[in-house]
């Protein structure tokens, strides 16, 4: 396989990307190629391609080092000898590596200095019983110093030097062999957590010898070794794979000894291209271009800690970092998610995301746009990144949507709470360097309402100088966990297994008489009747009792009556207490369950005890099921609505429209039907004026007992397929009362009410809804939708967040094209995260789409009027220039920093005046940039252009510069500086 290229093939991966100048002919491909050729041509290793980067061993870690999953088959002598890879004794590969959680954590360390990164390559080269250390360590010396050419006296090896503990002896073949190539003051042992390579807590293993190079020349310091010195950097490790570590910990001697090596491919490329970090090279130098081109931020300029004071050059490093990660990541089939390795994915996006918008003020869907760039770069050594780019793009430009809606409202809540804790801490005159504590409830607050992960929480408190309080996060955290899962829970016993009734249950409560129990007091309201107690139950391990107390924690109770309402049919169960007589015992009711007639009340004795025999009083929480009630009803009528618009009321047999699912609680209500599309704002809108229609016309809602054939009939029924109905069952209408729809149940009148088969609470009359917002119309599968709304208060709160942010809209509509660009940026943030009614959601998009689309008209007719008077001014200077023999021109022209203006202008001065040399600096009062642009003869000129521009810049207090000959470019900070930078051209010009 051939990769190729140099360093020119690198430059410019990304259009519009100024051109870059690699000082050394080592471009990073061919470091990458180079490598392998050495292994293939030399040492007859087959190339063979990095795997996908897969889960390690070690469930802590993100991802492994691919290369080494796909030979562990080998090391182990147990791979298929019917497969290519058993007949593989040498191999040569760059692996790719994601470390960015739990012992070998890099994430938090990314951006702070030049050296981190959680996606890197490793170049490999491989042998599975063909060679060992005497190898090994020859060709890795040859390599270096004479196929990279090293400088010898700047490395340094180091080995295992045993570990008595574990009954290992120190490597004294590994280190005789380097002896050969260093002096002993440069072959240096070390314990087994630098020089005793493993994958995980079991697997193959072994010691390994790791070499180091010094960056700095002529000095011999071997105490640096492994004491994480930037300068003093480990680049290669050759493991000799020659034990397997088994459970318990035992070493088991392999009966082939193989070797895998490990060089750091963007470290050794800093090297070579003589770069002081690896965020210099060419690896990355065209992502930060990119950056800086979507961004519109200043160039990066390599400053770290307090000269990096706003952290803009932190924030290049962490966007470039990461979205190589979350490329190769996502390519490879990971997907950001809300637990395991998907939320370390989901964490590294967001805190992407965050640098690149708040420190370098980047647009909403900046993020994926850097995709390209990373696949151009790599596509050659990994082909899957082309394959997978659309993909990876869509998969990011989701996420990066999503959190976007919340950012900038959390941001500003936390600067809020930030403020408030240092002006308190100020006035309470307390010690300089006390840490204030960013409170729990708030971190807890941004974490489960704006999504935002508490590393990324800690981060912002960093750089405030606040500490959060993590372990009262923590706390706030288990509890929400509690809580979500109460139900779930409260139906298992203490062996974990669920608190069900299976026929053995049921039928021990049939051999002793208990009647199943009579539910049909659920349908009344606000009445607390006597029950008695029928059956304890504590779960299968333990069964039946006679009685229960508080030390029994989670128990079941089967009473003769109930009116608690038992989960069924898409509608949570009713909550409340169980009491005795005089309220000393009670239960705490969290989940209601049937079984076989059988009705549970699951949840544990908060005090007294209960036994069988009891009467017991059943308090419903009503206040709870007065709002699961109307999410139900209005699930009925949103059912009706949508056959009703997108059927124009008439099922074609087709299962279009049918429902596939509903969930309603005391929050929201969701409903889940066959459709193969989107629906059309349009509908949107129709659907849920409908909804409110019949909530306005107060309709009564009726429920009725009647025989199921009969009841089939019914030309306006809606039931869900495959589901199986009780005889008799029952009916229920919004609208019209069910007898006369039996009597008569072809009559087209029928059609225009909502008539469903339902076992659930619900209201009396439509207008107990009060309000109704159809919040989300999304898909959830390949031909199924599903509809989220509210209802009541919910819905209220919905109008009102509608109307403030018409309010903030009709502000915006009102200002300055100068000032709209932001305002609209703000206003889409906000937006986002909004819960109001999709179809007003959709109107406002609408009109900030229009609002943007005039910002943009503003910008180009200002782009084309700047265009026109520089072109003017341009001829007139040059013109001037050629008449009076003038050969050198510094002129100032305000066309803000557009390069494409720039270029048309000093194409027209050379076109006027060949033998002139032009500089243009150009003022852009919006950014508060200015540009340098040169241009000179291409031959016979007495001025360098791109150093002319340099110097421009720098006299200026530095920027970026760069170009190609016969043009120079650049740009300075501070319009204020303009002057110095036209003194500069001149003192360089000599004018």
């Amino acid at each position: 396989m051939s990769i190729g290229g140099t360093a020119e093939d690198v430059n410019g991966l990304h259009e519009g990307v100024a051109d870059l100048s690699i000082e050394t002919a080592w471009s990073a491909r061919r470091v990458r190629q180079t490598f392998i050729d050495y292994f293939t041509n030399k040492r007859e290793h087959v190339f063979w391609p990095s795997s996908p980067v897969v889960p390690h061993d070690d469930p802590t870690l993100l991802f492994a080092n691919a290369g080494m999953n796909q030979y562990k088959p080998l090391f182990l002598g147990i791979v298929d000898p019917k497969l290519p890879l058993s007949k593989l004794t040498r191999a040569v590969n760059s692996q790719k590596c994601i470390r960015a959680g739990g012992k070998h954590n890099d994430l938090e360390d990314v951006g702070k200095d030049t050296y981190h990164h959680t996606f890197f390559e490793m170049l490999g080269n491989w042998s599975f019983g063909s060679y060992f250390k005497e190898e090994a360590i020859a060709w890795a010396w040859d390599c270096l110093v004479n196929e990279f050419g090293l400088d010898p006296s700047r490395l340094y090896a180091t080995y295992f030097g045993g570990n008595e503990k574990q009954g290992l002896t120190a490597d004294e073949e590994a280190r005789n062999i380097w002896l050969r190539y260093l002096p002993p003051n440069r072959v240096l042992p070390f314990d087994c957590k630098d020089n005793f390579w493993e994958m995980g807590e079991t697997g193959p293993c072994g010691p390994c010898t790791e070499i180091h190079y010094d960056r700095l020349p002529a000095r011999e310091v071997p105490e640096l070794v492994n004491m994480d010195s930037p300068d003093l950097i480990e680049i290669w490790n050759v493991v000799f794979i020659q034990y397997n570590r088994e459970e318990g910990g035992a070493l088991r001697e392999l009966p082939s000894k193989h070797v895998d090596t490990g060089m750091g491919f963007e470290r050794l490329t800093s090297i070579l291209q003589d770069k002081p970090s690896n965020y210099d090279t060419d690896i990355f130098m065209p992502l930060f271009d990119a950056i800086q081109e979507l961004t519109g931020a200043p160039p990066y300029a390599g400053k770290l800690g307090k000269a990096d004071p706003e952290s803009r050059d932190m924030a290049y490093r962490v966007v470039a970092d990461h979205i190589r990660t979350l490329t190769f990541a996502i390519a490879d089939g990971a997907v950001p998610s809300n637990d395991g390795r998907g939320y370390v994915l989901r964490r590294i996006l967001r805190r992407a995301v965050r640098y690149g918008a708040k420190v370098l003020g980047a647009a909403p869907g900046f993020f994926s746009k850097l995709v390209h760039v990373v696949v151009n770069q790599m596509k050659d050594i990994f082909p899957e990144l082309e394959e997978k780019e659309k993909r990876v793009v869509e998969v990011l430009a989701d996420e990066e949507r999503a959190f976007n809606r919340t950012l900038d409202q959390g941001e500003k809540h936390f600067k809020k709470v930030a403020d408030e804790l240092l002006l308190a801490a100020s006035q309470r005159g307390g010690d300089k360097g006390e840490k204030v504590a960013f409170p729990a409830k708030e971190a807890h607050y941004l974490y489960s309402t704006m999504g935002f992960p508490v590393d990324l929480t800690e981060l912002m408190a960093e750089e405030k100088g606040l500490t959060v309080d993590r372990a009262g996060f923590e706390t706030l955290l288990a509890e929400d966990k509690r809580q979500s899962a109460m139900a779930a829970a409260a139906k298992k016993e203490m062996g974990g297994k669920e608190i069900v009734l299976e026929a053995e249950q049921t039928a021990w409560l049939q051999s002793r008489g208990v009647e199943i129990t009579d539910s049909s007091l659920k349908y009344v309201w606000h009445h607390e009747p006597s029950a008695r107690v029928m059956a304890l139950y504590k779960g299968k391990a333990v069964g039946f009792v006679e009685e229960v107390t508080a030390e029994d924690g989670v128990v079941a109770v089967i009473l003769n009556t109930t009116s608690f309402y038992a989960e069924q049919g898409g509608q949570i169960h009713d909550t409340g207490v169980i009491t005795n007589l005089d309220g000393t015992d009670t239960l705490r009711v969290d989940s209601v369950q049937s079984y076989g007639g059988y009705v549970l009340h699951i949840g544990p004795l908060e005090s007294g005890a209960l036994r069988v025999g009891d009467t017991a009083t059943c308090m419903v929480d009503y206040e709870r099921r007065a709002r699961i009630a109307p999410n139900h009803t209005m699930t009925h009528v949103l059912n009706y609505a949508l056959r009703r618009v997108l059927l124009k009321g008439v099922s074609d047999g087709s299962g279009l429209c049918d429902q596939k699912g509903s969930a309603v609680d005391d929050e929201k209500l969701r409903f889940d039907f066959a459709w193969n599309k989107a629906l059309t704002k349009e509908e949107l809108a129709e659907v849920e004026t409908i909804v409110r229609e019949r909530i306005s016309q107060e309709l009564p809602v009726h429920s009725y007992i009647a025989p199921l054939e009969k009841a089939l009939h019914i030309n306006s029924l809606r039931q869900v397929f495959g589901e199986r109905y009780p005889d008799p069952v029952r009916v229920l209408s919004v609208g019209h009362e069910v007898p006369p729809m039996l009597e008569d149940p072809t009559n087209p009148a029928w059609q225009d009410t909502s008539v469903e088969f339902c076992g659930g609470t619900h209201l009396s009359n439509t207008r107990e809804a009060e309000r109704f917002a159809l919040i989300e119309e999304t898909g959830i599968a390949k031909g199924i939708r599903r509809i989220t709304a509210v209802t009541k208060d919910m819905a209220r709160a919905a109008e009102e967040l509608a109307e403030e942010f018409a309010g903030l809209l009709a502000l915006a509509e009102v200002k300055p094209e100068e000032e709209l660009e932001g305002e609209v940026k703000m206003l889409n943030t906000r937006l986002g995260p909004l819960t109001i009614s999709a179809v007003e959601k959709e109107r406002f998009r609408t009109a900030l789409d229009a609002l943007l689309t005039r910002v943009k008209k503003f910008k180009k007719e200002k782009v084309a009027r700047s265009r026109d008077i520089a072109l003017s001014r341009v001829t007139e200077i040059a013109t001037e220039a050629a008449a009076s023999g003038r050969s050198v021109v510094i002129e100032r022209l305000d066309f803000g920093t557009d390069g494409k203006i720039a270029k048309e202008a000093l194409d027209k001065a050379s076109q006027i005046h060949p033998s002139g040399c032009f500089l243009l600096i150009s003022a852009d009062e919006d950014s508060g940039k200015f540009g340098v642009y040169s241009t000179a003869p291409k031959l016979g000129s007495p001025l360098d252009p791109i150093a002319w521009v340099a110097a421009a810049v720098e006299g200026a207090g530095g920027g970026r510069s760069g170009g190609k000959s016969p043009r120079g470019q650049g740009v300075g900070e501070g319009l204020e500086k303009i002057g110095s930078a036209v003194t500069a051209a001149k003192a360089f010009a000599g004018v």
